[in-house]
């Protein structure tokens, strides 16, 4: 298989295809793929639908507990959303960032400038957005180790429901942002990809010491891992929020976007960033923590 163009996030190119990118300048940051960059919708994120557990037959574990009696409807808990039905959280801030940087690596683009083309864009023709898509949205819906139930129907019926959720998300991802978030976390998630900007050749560096030599070897396949990282440092340095609602931040979005073990590398190379290179003690509160 021909290998991919590849400037890997710590400053080398690492090999070279112009056949792959036609008529297109190569990519300058992070590492690039192959991939077809389609007007305003970005593919959703590589782990959107994988994240969900593994589900296993076994015997029939202990019924939970009934959950308590909420007049809300199913998903509202979760989804963080004003009163015109869009997201409003700084968590659903960070999610875009991600999303931008992304796809800014696969596209090779600035962004911040990247940001403003997509919100800027115009929908499909014939495209329609079902708010309801929002409301079921889960920002805290993360993998982890399989799932036992104790019947055949019972795995078919909580597969069905992951087919559903993941499309959920899918097209909650890629739809245009003026149509999913507010004001509020477009202005926010901007302000992230300026701080991201401003500071990635210095984060470039540290993160190239910070990283496990495993993801040097393979930074291709990295992509989220590396931009959770940048986000995370830019968003300490630049904007000044506690280390560990970000670093708490980050890992989550590990848990929901990435494999394996990124959350735990993740955590320990912020925490190193924060001891080392801000000389802060990680397992010291900030001040504007002491005082919440």
């Amino acid at each position: 298989m021909e290998a991919a163009t590849a400037v890997s996030a710590f400053g080398t190119t690492t090999t070279s295809s112009s056949s792959l990118y036609p008529g297109a300048a190569r990519p300058r940051r992070l590492l690039v793929t192959p991939a077809a960059w389609r007007g305003y919708r970005t593919p959703p994120l590589r782990a959107v639908a994988s994240s969900r557990a593994t589900i296993v037959v076994s015997n029939p574990p202990p019924p939970p507990p009934p959950p308590p009696p909420s007049s809300a409807p199913a998903g509202v808990a979760h989804s963080k959303v004003d009163r015109s039905g869009r997201f409003c959280s700084p968590r659903a801030a960070r999610e875009l960032a991600l999303m931008i940087s992304y796809a800014a690596c696969l596209e090779g683009a600035d962004v911040v400038r990247l940001f403003d083309r997509r919100i800027k864009a115009r929908s499909e023709t014939g495209f329609v957005f079902d708010k309801t898509c929002v409301l079921n949205y889960n920002h805290m819906s993360f993998g982890g180790g399989p799932l036992e139930v104790g019947t055949e129907e019972e795995a078919e019926k909580l597969n069905s429901q992951n087919e559903k959720d993941s499309a959920n998300e899918a097209e909650v991802l890629s739809a245009p942002p003026k149509l999913v978030y507010n004001n509020f976390v477009l202005r926010l998630a901007r302000e992230n990809l300026v701080a991201v900007a401003s500071g990635w050749d210095k984060h470039v560096d540290i993160i190239n010491k910070i990283t496990p030599q495993n993801w040097k070897d393979e930074p291709i396949a990295r992509i989220l891992e590396l931009c959770i990282l940048h986000i995370a440092m830019a968003e300490m340095t630049s904007k000044g929020t506690p280390h560990k609602v970000v670093i708490n931040e980050a890992v989550d979005l590990a848990k929901r976007f990435c494999d394996g073990g990124a959350p735990r590398v993740i955590n320990g190379c912020l925490r190193t960033f924060v001891k080392d290179h801000m000389n802060i003690d990680p397992s010291q509160p900030a001040p504007a923590e002491s005082k919440a």
